[in-house]
């Protein structure tokens, strides 16, 4: 699905990715780890087209996306930071954003998978960083894209809303879906990634299952394996 071919990065005389190639199959999730300032965050928002690269290129679906904006309706997102207007309520938000993408919605099942309805008519600006993040979490998913991209999704979910979020990236993996997750949650990872990518100075250190990085560091939890990676750089 995605084919990531000599991509680098510098913001002034920082290098943030150099010269990294990365292919991405269709279906499956796709935790991409590091540090900060591994390079996640711009790659991510690399493949978004939010950040433009210095050089190398980006195919999605074997189409270059540079300088392209089409594709994107193709991708939900979920940034970090749930950053909404504060003086829109959650209802209004939603209507925006579903006014802005042309594509069907579903948002009633997730409002009330994450118990949202006593909060719809709140400002945003009122509510707390948890039920912000829940709302964050309904518009991502309540379009039917080919990829989703979340960027560390459980940043303060309590732990039922945690249990949700996991069962709904589930069931998209069951139709087929690509999900490429950012997180410092190891146990999430050992849970639900099929293939982890990490990321140390801009260069990919390993690509693999969690099995196979356990196995090529000598380590019985994925902790300590990427410990040895970020102290070792060999692995």
């Amino acid at each position: 699905m995605i084919q990531i071919k000599n991509l680098h990065k510098r913001f002034g005389k920082l290098v943030v990715l150099d010269s990294l190639d990365l292919e991405i199959k269709t279906g499956g999730i796709f935790a991409i780890l590091g540090p900060n300032g591994s390079g996640k965050t711009t790659l991510i928002k690399s493949i978004l087209g939010m950040v433009i690269p210095n050089k190398g290129d980006i195919k999605f679906k074997q189409k270059s996306v540079l300088q392209q904006w089409g594709y994107r309706n193709q991708i939900n997102y979920l940034p970090q930071i749930a950053n909404f207007p504060a003086n829109l309520t959650v209802n209004e938000l939603i209507e925006m954003v579903k006014n802005l993408r042309p594509k069907q919605a579903g948002e009633q099942e997730l409002i009330s998978l994450f118990g949202l309805e006593p909060f719809l008519n709140k400002k945003l600006g009122n509510l707390s960083g948890g039920t912000k993040q829940k709302v964050n979490i309904v518009l991502t998913f309540m379009f039917d894209s080919e990829l989703i991209i979340l960027d560390e999704p459980t940043t303060g979910l309590d732990p039922i809303s945690l249990i949700s979020l996991k069962m709904i990236i589930q069931k998209e993996k069951e139709k087929g879906k690509t999900i490429l997750i950012t997180t410092h949650i190891m146990s999430l990872v050992e849970e639900i990634a099929d293939k982890i990518v990490f990321l140390l100075d801009g260069n990919i250190y390993f690509k693999g299952s969690v099995s196979e990085l356990k196995e090529k560091t000598g380590q019985d939890d994925l902790e300590h394996a990427i410990a040895k990676i970020i102290s070792r750089k060999d692995v």
